[in-house]
């Protein structure tokens, strides 16, 4: 429960704004241009700072103006950003449980999350049950029933909340809904999403524990929060748990936040109807294909269905590939065309891209939505060049937008105009995580008789949104949620 004190601040907050009209001095006399008054400042914390974290939280102060009380990392010593971003802030507090920041920082008012996927869920749980505002990286969390939890309970504590998906405020994005809005290429049927993910080893037997090379001051039961107890794993911290499902989400929790959304958000798309997919095998020996249910596959070819939306009259084909697997080009892209881009590490072009297709046309797009292009039936071509006058700002604002949708309140225009609260970026990762329910299925299997293995779960799998379950596969929906290890129970 928060304070008195702490809810007459943040109400304080709130109307900062208009007790400031008021003043007869202006605030930049007295603390010169730019100047924010430490009581209209919101009180930052974050869980988890290095990697991503550590980007996060710093754009987070929108360069300074908003103040760091607390920071709380598993990994004090860490290599990856922690150590560095301590540093940065000396005068916050510092945590390795961030139970046990959220209970004792009680001016905080609201937190970045980041972090392995399968912490998302626990640390916004918590951190929205004191009525703090959130950003939490992508994938929103790592299971379908937590994203829905955490968008029923976004609207519940009334808060303001922001999905770590910047390309959601890329504004080439919304260059790509006026086409689909006007209707350029018709109605769009079919839909190709792609990355080269993992970049990550992947498709690999379990790793095996070694608890003596440990890293000194890594809290690795906390890191393991609500999994399954086991020994420390080399290498699984900070960044290998991509791969293995009690931690990570693979290559589709990593990218398809990033790549789905654009399709998602133009098309107005809602809970997909159907799901299928194959994946990649594995062969060490000869006839008998590698079974790994602990890990992610070494890729994957996944189809989504939809039905038709307001923006869009037929139903939709989504296709997603990873590994580096990725769709052919279509007719009307040019043969030496860009198809795709790279992002990061990747080194070669084309590594992460959105192709739709509609009957009149095909869209193509790089990551986040970034330099789209328009190919028409008649041979026309649209392309979108990001005015030189734009502001430019990290990652789009994409932070900055949420911390000022924080000052002006639950409900307020800044609030409504976010790109990825939780009342989109649920249904998203829920969409996502659908991928990965259908990966996962496709491993079940059972005896029959003479010691071969019948996989049953290779079918196409049908989705009640509504009531999150799968309906002709009772068996699959044990991964709509997930087991927890006593005391992590959400």
């Amino acid at each position: 429960m928060k304070s008195n004190q702490q809810t007459s601040r943040r109400k304080f907050l709130k109307q900062a704004a208009v007790a400031s009209s008021v003043f007869i001095v202006p605030r930049q006399v007295l603390g010169g241009v730019g100047f924010t008054a430490p009581s209209d400042q919101l009180n930052l914390a974050a869980v988890g700072i290095g990697g991503k974290g550590r980007s996060d939280i710093i754009h987070a102060t929108v360069k300074g103006r908003e103040r760091v009380v607390a920071l709380c990392d598993v990994d004090p010593k860490g290599k990856h950003g922690v150590a560095r971003t301590r540093k940065d802030f000396p005068k916050a507090n510092f945590y390795t449980d961030f139970r046990q920041m959220l209970d004792q920082e009680k001016d905080i008012d609201a937190v970045t999350i980041s972090g392995p996927d399968h912490m998302h869920a626990h640390a916004t749980v918590a951190a929205m049950e004191r009525g703090m505002h959130v950003y939490v990286q992508k994938p929103l969390t790592h299971n379908i029933k937590e994203a829905r939890l955490l968008t029923k309970m976004a609207n519940q504590k009334k808060v303001v909340t922001q999905m770590g998906n910047q390309g959601a405020s890329d504004p080439s994005q919304k260059t790509i809904q006026k086409w689909i809005a006007e209707g350029s290429i018709g109605p769009i049927s079919r839909v190709y999403v792609w990355t080269d993910r993992p970049i990550w080893p992947q498709g690999i037997p379990p790793l095996k524990p070694q608890p003596s090379l440990k890293p000194e001051g890594l809290e690795w039961d906390l890191w393991l929060g609500p999994a399954p107890e086991t020994p420390f794993v080399p290498k699984m911290h900070p960044f290998n748990w991509r791969g293995w499902w009690a931690y990570g989400t693979g290559a589709l929790g990593d990218m398809g936040c990033h790549l789905i959304d654009i399709p998602f958000r133009a098309l107005g798309l809602k809970y997909p109807t159907q799901v299928e997919c194959s994946v990649g095998s594995v062969y060490t020996r000869m006839w008998e294909a590698e079974h790994i249910p602990e890990g992610c596959p070494p890729s994957s070819y996944v189809t989504i269905n939809f039905e038709p939306t307001e923006r869009n009259s037929s139903p939709v084909e989504m296709i997603w590939m990873d590994g580096g697997i990725r769709p052919a080009r279509p007719a009307l892209v040019p043969a030496n065309d860009d198809f795709g881009g790279t992002l990061y590490s990747s080194l070669q072009g084309g590594s992460n891209g959105v192709v739709m297709e509609g009957k009149n046309g095909v869209i193509v797009t790089d990551c986040y939505g970034q330099n789209p292009r328009l190919y028409h039936q008649n041979g026309s071509m649209k392309t979108y060049a990001r005015p030189f006058d734009q502001p430019s700002f990290p990652e789009n604002g994409h932070q900055y937008q949420w911390i000022d949708a924080c000052k002006a309140g639950f409900g307020s225009t800044e609030h409504r105009n976010l790109t990825s609260s939780f009342d989109y970026a649920g249904p998203l990762t829920e969409t996502v995580l659908m991928g990965n329910l259908a990966i996962r299925s496709y491993n079940l299997r059972r005896k029959k008789l003479g010691g071969s293995y019948e996989y049953y779960g290779r079918k196409k799998l049908t989705w009640d949104g509504q009531n999150m379950q799968i309906t002709n596969l009772k068996e699959a929906n044990r991964f709509v949620g997930r087991d927890y290890r006593k005391g992590w129970e959400i």
